[in-house]
């Protein structure tokens, strides 16, 4: 993993900690559920009180979204398709508004949270990115939020690490953030190799990977 240096302390001003989609649909048990992904509640709530900025994006789909199986007749979860902005993966029906799978897990414990950010509103588009929504044009607004904050640096943690994680995190990159990744506070999908691919990617984009125990004090 990468080295922890030049990070600055996580109850700097500017630094966020940025939740990702710690909701029940993705908790085992909920319709698209992330292996272990209960697991790391109580170690993102510990790291949550040590920041002073904490942001919680959350997944937010309208009933009928496009990113569905249930919206293509004949198509299965995990099946591809072809959208106007590119291939979508279709998943089951999950995250849709109001709905339990959609409430954030009830053991996450960050009441000074100051933004919770709602992707994939649109019923058109899907977003993984808690900055980007997947047509790569449109901005969920993350980022002028963090930047009038005076906020430079991001530390991500959440479900699932090889997609909305990592989506977010290269995202922050392109932003011109300083973006942290920490491991073990995420777990993965890992579907035919996502997650290598993944963790790959950051690494090239400078994200740094670092583990919970290496952060800076």
């Amino acid at each position: 993993m990468s080295p922890s240096h030049n990070l600055p302390p996580l109850n700097d001003r500017r630094c966020a900690l940025v939740v990702i989609d710690m909701q029940n649909d993705f908790i085992p048990g909920g319709q698209l559920a992330v292996q272990g992904g209960d697991e790391i509640v109580p170690l993102i709530n510990r790291l949550g009180a040590r920041f002073r900025n904490v942001v919680i994006a959350q997944d937010w789909h309208p009933a009928g979204h496009v990113s569905f199986a249930s919206s293509h007749p004949g198509r299965a979860p995990f099946d591809s398709v072809q959208l106007p902005y590119g291939a979508q993966t279709l998943w089951p029906d999950h995250c849709v508004q109001g709905s339990h799978g959609a409430r954030l897990h009830a053991d996450l414990d960050l009441p000074h949270a100051q933004l919770i950010v709602r992707k994939g509103c649109n019923r058109d588009i899907d977003s993984y990115s808690a900055f980007v929504e997947a047509d790569r044009r449109t901005p969920t607004g993350l980022a002028g939020y963090l930047k009038e904050r005076g906020i430079d640096s991001v530390y991500l943690v959440g479900l699932a690490l090889d997609y909305c994680v990592a989506w977010s995190a290269l995202d922050a990159r392109a932003a011109g953030f300083s973006t942290a990744l920490i491991v073990d506070a995420c777990r993965a999908i890992d579907l035919d190799g996502s997650l290598q691919r993944a963790l790959g990617e950051m690494e090239s984009a400078g994200v740094k990977l670092i583990d919970s125990m290496a952060l800076p004090t």
